[in-house]
């Protein structure tokens, strides 16, 4: 190869980028992509020694992915959330729309367009979505 044809190749790579701008897929598209892949069977093979194995895994889960937006109770109204400017809802609240663990695997799994992350797409693993899950319906929601 010559240097007059790989500099003419990166000048031509350059020019070409530069006319062509990155736009990736919306959240909302997000979103939708990752609920048609979901299924509540992704789940039906994680087994746990205990159900207090899977809480202990759920808390790890949440401390280090969830309680910087919902808050350590799930109650949300955190600085961090404010800071970003999100609209968080509390998973503590009785009117919250998600009452069991497929509902909420289901929300955690595809996110929300408003800026929950698409945890199933990418991020978490199916026994973690599972772990978590049972966090939230079996300890931060029993509390109240």
């Amino acid at each position: 190869m010559t240097r007059a044809w790989v500099g003419c190749a990166v000048v031509t790579l350059l020019v070409g980028c530069q006319e062509h701008e990155f736009h990736p897929p919306d959240q909302a598209a997000q979103v939708a992509a990752a609920d048609s892949a979901y299924s509540p069977a992704l789940f039906d093979t994680i087994k746990w020694a205990t159900d207090s194995a899977r809480i202990e895994e759920g808390n790890e889960v949440y401390a280090a992915r969830c309680d910087r937006c919902h808050g350590a109770l799930g109650e949300a109204g955190t600085d961090y959330a404010r800071e970003q400017k999100l609209e968080v809802p509390s998973l503590v609240r009785a009117d919250w729309p998600f009452q069991d663990h497929d509902a909420v695997r289901h929300r955690i799994f595809t996110g929300h367009p408003a800026g929950m992350p698409i945890w199933g797409m990418s991020g978490l693993s199916l026994r973690e979505i599972d772990a978590v899950t049972a966090y939230v319906i079996e300890v931060l929601r029993a509390r109240r």
